[in-house]
């Protein structure tokens, strides 16, 4: 990886460069988030809040998920001129999820809405484009788990639609709306990993593998690719109508997919440790050099993504605190207003349920859309041939026991495969506040667990604009020098009890991933 010579201390020069603002989109809301170097740490606010979410329209013959992108526009202008308000603000940055995107037509308008990677148009489309281009030949060159809702898989979705048909540009979503603010048409890159269109280890565009869906689909990819950038690029300036009162205000390509920010923001002080990025999708694996692209690391599935600096994330997608999330929702709109709906007294409730009585493989396809989860819980349970959950807190039980199973597997492989020690885990995102998950991870791993910092996807993005000012300097041990610095009060330790749960007897009752 790439580290400058000379890094300066964390905080740079001491110059009041003023607030650097981080956009971070997740699956259920976005956030505007106002930060400042003060004495070498990254003191944050959050000043803006809007709730985003799959939005279903009738098209044709069928129900379609979409994002409100439109609407995602509005909360981040909102959220820019909050910040502005009373700040002055130097630059922007934004973060998202991955593998969705926009296009965009000769004229530069949108054709139609973004639809939502949970959307089940590109159900069996992995084995139609394996039938053409072999899953062993597209791991080779882009090193991407399979996932139906990959970007590649989505395009050959929309072959011979009439809006791929009219589309002059494809932009990913974060990309997307840093056009709306700047007018640059850019991919950074580490968003552009997830697309199964990049080649990972030259970090370009993989253009035999557009070649080929040209070919295979008629699917001509390669033109709507836009140029890549690396995180720390300056792509534009803000228009002033978004920013009134501000000028020359630099948009800076961050670390765009959410998980490269979060990574990050890692308060790692050594090489030797796994990470997961715990929130609606668990991302777990570790920070390497150089992609693992063997026949081994295919089979198991696992997805090399570009990181800053060079790096690449090595990992899996776990379906993560999705089916928590999903379950209170379903028990929400069934109409109980009851006092087990409360998360704290539901986890408290579940954390008297017995051990592993009940697991279940969680990243099933069957748990990918949204619905009734609880109840597919109970049938995936009972189809398995395990105890079957009967009350809330035995299916709360049942999803965090699964997913430190989830988290437990998808370590030790990593590991394995890349030949990579590991002697912690950190937890970044929301999941990092769930104690009885972070304490059940390091039950399984049998690992120390190190949880926090919450907002690690924001404070990434934040120091990356940092450092893209020239605030900051050094590489990866040095902004995570700032991290540590920023959070140390709000970081937990677990510890592996002395007394372990008995995993393998566990996992054992599972499929083989």
């Amino acid at each position: 990886m790439s580290v400058p010579a000379e890094p300066r201390a964390a905080g740079g020069s001491g110059t009041d460069r003023g607030t650097y603002v981080a956009v971070d989109l997740g699956a259920s809301s976005g956030r505007v988030v106002a930060g400042r170097l003060e004495g070498g740490r990254m003191v944050t606010e959050e000043v803006h809040r809007f709730p985003n979410g799959p939005v279903a329209l009738r098209e044709g013959d069928r129900t379609v998920l979409h994002w409100d992108v439109l609407a995602l526009f509005n909360g981040i202008v909102t959220g820019l001129r909050h910040a502005a308000r009373d700040r002055r603000v130097v630059s922007v940055g934004i973060d998202s999820w991955a593998v969705d995107y926009g296009l965009l037509d000769a004229d530069g308008a949108l054709l139609g809405n973004t639809v939502n990677y949970r959307d089940w148009r590109t159900d069996g489309v992995p084995d139609r484009v394996f039938a053409h281009l072999p899953a062993e030949s597209l791991y080779a060159r882009t090193g991407l788990q399979v996932q139906p809702f990959n970007t590649i898989f989505q395009l050959v979705s929309a072959a011979g639609s009439v809006q791929l048909g009219a589309a002059r540009r494809l932009l990913l979503v974060p990309d997307l709306l840093g056009h709306w603010l700047t007018g640059a048409e850019v991919a950074e890159v580490t968003n552009a990993s997830t697309t199964g269109l990049l080649d990972v280890a030259a970090r370009t565009w993989a253009t035999d593998v557009t070649d080929g869906l040209r070919e295979s689909f008629g699917v001509d990819a390669g033109p709507l690719l836009p140029p890549l950038v690396e995180p720390g690029t300056v792509v534009g300036t803000i228009d002033k109508e978004h920013l009134p009162g501000s000028s020359d205000v630099p948009l800076v390509a961050v670390g765009s997919h959410d998980t490269a920010s979060a990574v990050a923001a890692v308060p790692a002080e050594s090489t030797d440790f796994a990470y997961i990025s715990c929130g609606t999708w668990s991302l777990v694996g570790l920070e390497l050099d150089e992609p693992v692209l063997t026949e081994a690391s295919r089979t198991a599935n696992f997805t090399n993504e570009l990181g800053l600096d060079g790096t690449v994330r090595y990992l899996r997608n776990v379906m993560g605190l999705w089916l928590l999330q999903e379950s209170m929702r379903t028990w929400e709109d069934s109409g109980g207003a009851d006092e087990d709906l409360d998360l704290s007294a539901l986890l408290a409730a579940a954390a008297d349920v017995p051990a592993l009585r009940c697991v279940i493989d969680v990243d099933d396809p069957v748990f990918l859309p949204p619905g009734d989860m609880p109840e597919r819980i109970v049938a995936a349970a009972r189809a398995a041939g395990e105890p079957v959950p009967q009350s809330k807190a035995e299916i709360v039980r049942c999803i965090l026991d699964s997913l430190a199973l989830g988290h437990r597997r998808s370590i030790r492989t990593a590991a394995e495969l890349s030949g990579h020690d590991v002697s912690v885990v950190h937890v970044v995102g929301g999941g990092s506040q769930n104690e009885l998950l972070c304490r059940l991870t390091a039950d399984a791993t049998g690992l120390p667990v190190v949880a926090g910092p919450t907002e690690g996807t924001a404070l990434g993005n934040l120091l990356v604009q940092a450092r893209a000012l020239g605030d900051l300097d050094g590489g990866l041990p040095e902004l995570r020098g700032v991290v540590v610095a920023s959070v140390a009060d709000e970081l937990r330790r677990y510890e592996p009890p002395s007394s372990r749960l008995d995993w393998d007897a566990a996992e054992a009752r599972l499929p083989t991933p």
